[in-house]
């Protein structure tokens, strides 16, 4: 499993030091990618390096498990409580898939129209014009990454998460 770092950036030419240095270090071009605002986004970053992530996947799955709890939750107070409807155990359990599929639906929507949580913690380095660097490695790669790329002059940020969870 990988982890996200997250390195910010003063300018283009420090990012693409710090890109250098990540490759050098033994991360893989398509683990590497940038943030940063719209207009210098558009203008000067490749779209193989935009980090384009929503909440959706995250979302979905959250909208799974408790749309499929909540259901379960309702098809077996239908059983018990309410015997004279004559639901069926087997009712439950469709209930239960109901439930799942309209919170994995309901849910990723939501997640759609949600920045990605490196975007949103970051908000402000992106704003003030810095440009981040998102490193995608392993675990035991991470310690020599990070040395290699601050040596560019690019800042560590606070940020590790299993890169599972982002996308």
């Amino acid at each position: 499993m990988k982890t996200r770092r997250v390195y910010s950036t003063p300018d283009l030419i420090t990012a693409r030091a710090a890109i250098q240095a990540a490759r050098e270090a033994g991360i893989h071009d398509e683990d590497i990618s940038l943030v940063a605002r719209p207009d210098i986004e558009v203008g000067h970053i490749p779209n193989r390096r935009k980090e384009a992530d929503s909440d959706f996947v995250p979302a979905a799955l959250r909208g799974a498990v408790f749309g499929g709890i909540a259901g379960l939750v309702a098809g077996a107070i239908a059983v018990l409580v309410f015997p004279s409807i004559g639901m069926s155990w087997a009712g439950t359990g469709l209930v239960a898939l109901a439930g799942v599929l309209v919170g994995a639906f309901a849910s990723s929507l939501v997640g759609s129209s949600l920045p990605d949580p490196v975007r949103q913690k970051f908000d402000g380095e992106i704003k003030a014009g810095r440009i981040l660097v998102l490193v995608d490695g392993a675990a035991e790669m991470l310690p020599a990454v990070e040395t290699a790329i601050t040596r560019t002059g690019a800042l560590s940020l606070p940020f590790e998460t299993p890169t599972a969870l982002i996308r």
